[in-house]
């Protein structure tokens, strides 16, 4: 009979431990965002948007401008599970293609925005002094600005030009993408001129400005990396912003045109059958409404999970 198998001593298990891999700061990220169940929710009901709006129209059987109109504002059924519209238009296909238009201009108005909030703030908080003062007072004009008043001002004026030049529907795209990324850039320079003020007083700055490293690689290396955090949970919450902010102007009239259907501009078609066909506002008003409060919970995650006070 053989004698039971000795444990390995305390040393050794220690050992084990210290010898392990530790995680790395993306691993440790992700560990912490799945902690969050709502982000975690959140993130699951965009992905199936997401998929959704880009997978649909190929393989639904309805397309956005195939009219009947022996089938007006007919309600939900088997044949059209949303529902028709006032000219016989399959609801369902019409949210499918408007949810990538609005999604890609979340998106693309997000980007624009995240650049130039990191350009503007990058600049003022490593040059500092008189450059720091121009930029945070440029910064606070913009702040100040009405921005739905000037949205609806620069859209309408325009429009027109945009329209004739590169086509109403791509001419709509770029103006509304634009005018929406360039005034919601203040926010991120705030938090990136914060951060660059805050870290390029650490000893690890002092000491590669010791080593001769030149302001550029300074500023991509070694900043913008550790100044990213603040920033990506600002990105998050920008996309929902711009989704909500292309609604709202073609709620208004001002934003893509009929046959380009995007969910503020079917919530602007149904708004005078809302009595007749409540299906036609609901459906677009709930997809709208699911993608940005989608979009904040996985900002709320990740604002906890790139938090430096949470422990692994």
């Amino acid at each position: 009979m053989k004698p039971p198998m000795a444990s390995p001593p305390a040393t050794t298990r220690q050992g084990e431990r210290q010898t392990r891999p530790s995680r790395s700061v993306w691993a440790n990220t992700w560990r912490q965002f799945r902690r969050h169940r709502m982000a975690t929710a959140g993130l699951v009901v965009l992905t199936l948007l997401v998929l959704a709006t880009i997978i649909g129209p190929f393989v639904y059987p309805h397309r956005i401008n195939d009219i009947d109109m022996a089938q007006t504002l007919r309600p939900p059924s088997l044949a059209h599970p949303l529902g028709t519209d006032d000219l016989g238009q399959d609801v369902l296909a019409r949210i499918l293609y408007g949810g990538r238009v609005s999604i890609a201009v979340g998106l693309v108005a997000m980007l624009i925005s995240v650049t130039l909030g990191i350009g503007v703030g990058a600049l003022a908080g490593f040059c500092g002094g008189t450059v720091d003062n121009i930029l945070m007072r440029v910064t606070d004009m913009f702040i100040a600005l009405p921005q739905l008043p000037l949205l609806l001002l620069v859209v309408y004026l325009f429009r027109d030009q945009l329209r004739q030049r590169v086509g109403p529907e791509m001419g709509a795209f770029i103006l509304i993408v634009a005018v929406i990324g360039v005034l919601r850039w203040m926010p991120i320079a705030r938090l990136v001129r914060a951060s660059f003020l805050s870290l390029r007083e650490r000893e690890f700055i002092e000491a590669a400005r010791s080593l001769g490293v030149s302001s550029f690689r300074l500023v991509m290396v070694h900043l913008l990396p550790n100044a990213l955090s603040p920033v990506t949970v600002a990105a998050s919450l920008s996309v929902g912003t711009a989704i909500l902010t292309e609604s709202t102007l073609s709620f208004l009239g001002l934003g893509f045109p009929p046959d380009m259907p995007t969910w503020g501009r079917i919530l602007y078609d149904a708004k005078d059958r809302l009595d007749m066909a409540p299906h036609w506002a609901i459906s677009a008003g709930l997809m709208i409404f699911l993608a940005i409060l989608s979009i904040n919970f996985i900002g709320d995650g990740l604002r906890d999970a790139l938090d430096p006070r949470k422990t692994p």
